[in-house]
């Protein structure tokens, strides 16, 4: 019955000209609870930003080791060097886990009942709010975690400590590790990933879909959709950006636009790319041209390079050739 209210309100001609206050909405009654649940997490991302921005790495000290393996001192300073920084990838991955649990629950209020997607976004704007920063949070992420090879090398360095250590029959018991086999299994996993976050939001997305059979597909991609639209429509007129104080706010509203274009081709059978995308790629694309190029090039090389169906045969030529 809700599918077929959802599908009677439906406007055959939605209008995207809808202002999401990002800076300052606050929570509804009805939206309070899951506001609350979601805020717990959230109110760590700017922490794990800041920590995985000044990650530095341990590439001198593992050098030292591997080029002196006999030396028990450079081992003992490389391993030293490597744990507090295990612990810090230990943190972001225990992050990435929390973003997971609570995606299926904003999705929910956000993609559930008879409410076409664009009433959702007028009404449920400190909930939008949230997704969108979460958005914001995943691409800032795997952008610097892209750029710092040393995550990987150094949480390579200790899994191979820790084996070298099982194979002289000294391997200390998971409670004294940093973090146990089992852990450490699925942070490899996680660290493998080129976008780490994107590919748990993304999961996390699908499973959602997945779990809630009675939710069209249809409802989810149509949401992500819109509010890439209503994005695209803010920055598009001048009136919406004059609302801003905060100028960042204009490049938080463009990144997460390519985020939603990115999860949506990452979820959507067809993907972002095809006719029949309920997503506005071209336009979109046209946005961020007309932003400063210094500005943008990382978000054009996210739809490049992070998105699953752009060089797909069904993807239009003129989109291939504005990202080329």
């Amino acid at each position: 019955m809700g599918n077929l209210l959802r599908l009677l309100s439906r406007d055959d001609n939605p209008k995207y000209d809808v202002f999401v206050d990002f800076e300052n909405a606050q929570p509804t009654d009805l939206e309070r609870e899951s506001y609350e649940i979601v805020d717990e997490v959230l109110q760590y991302s700017k922490d794990i930003l800041q920590e995985l921005q000044t990650y530095k790495g341990a590439v001198n000290e593992i050098r030292e080791a591997i080029t002196n393996p006999r030396n028990d001192l450079y081992q003992t300073r490389a391993w030293e060097a490597v744990l507090p920084l295990v612990s810090k990838l230990k943190r972001f991955y225990e992050f990435s886990q929390q973003i997971d649990e609570v995606v299926p629950r904003i999705l929910w209020e956000l993609c559930s009942g008879p409410l076409p997607p664009a009433q959702h976004l007028r009404t449920q704007q400190a909930l939008v709010k949230q997704f969108a920063e979460i958005l914001d949070f995943v691409l800032k992420f795997d952008d610097l975690k892209m750029t710092n090879p040393a995550i990987q090398n150094d949480f390579s360095y200790y899994r191979r400590t820790v084996s070298r250590l099982r194979l002289a029959n000294q391997e200390p018991v998971d409670e004294e590790l940093e973090v146990p086999n089992e852990l450490a299994n699925k942070m490899s996993l996680f660290y493998a990933h080129a976008t780490p976050m994107l590919k748990v939001l993304s999961d996390a997305t699908m499973r959602f879909v997945a779990e809630n059979k009675d939710l069209p597909i249809e409802n989810t991609t149509e949401t992500l959709g819109t509010m890439a639209k209503v994005c695209q429509r803010m920055i598009e007129h001048r009136d919406f950006c004059r609302r801003f104080t905060n100028e960042e706010t204009i490049l938080f509203v463009l990144r997460v636009m390519v985020g939603l274009i990115i999860l949506y081709d990452h979820v959507h059978p067809v993907g972002a790319f095809a006719k029949s995308a309920h997503i506005d790629v071209k336009g979109s694309i046209k946005v961020l041209k007309d932003q400063p190029p210094n500005v943008v090039e990382g978000l054009l090389n996210a739809l490049r390079y992070t998105t699953r169906h752009l060089n797909d045969d069904s993807t239009p030529k003129h989109i291939k050739s504005l990202l080329a």
